[in-house]
């Protein structure tokens, strides 16, 4: 069975084409942990069309359970200009799961 890592970092932007590029950054560590033997979560490509629709507290609570169900973090390049991404480590260190850093 292969754990699963949860991939960390800003999503939010002044504007659409910024979201988009914090996506794409997100998305492009894929291959990278799959090729690692990891099974990743990327939360930014679950909710990047979907902004709007919930509160940013929905997305982070959402972002929260899928956290507490995998065995590692991955945090992108740049998450420390992230309230969410640093909640996440935070929550990561707390249930002791391994921290991989970009």
């Amino acid at each position: 069975m292969m754990d699963l890592i949860y991939i960390a970092g800003k999503f939010r932007g002044g504007n659409h084409w910024e979201i988009h590029q914090n996506v794409t950054h997100a998305e492009e560590a894929i291959p990278k942990l799959i090729g690692m033997g990891y099974a990743p979560i990327c939360p930014h490509k679950m909710t990047e069309n979907l902004q709007g629709l919930f509160s940013d507290k929905r997305y982070l609570d959402i972002c929260i359970e899928l956290l507490a169900r995998c065995d590692a973090i991955y945090m992108l390049k740049g998450w420390e200009a992230s309230r969410g991404a640093t909640i996440e480590l935070e929550l990561a260190e707390s249930l002791d799961l391994e921290v991989l850093y970009e």
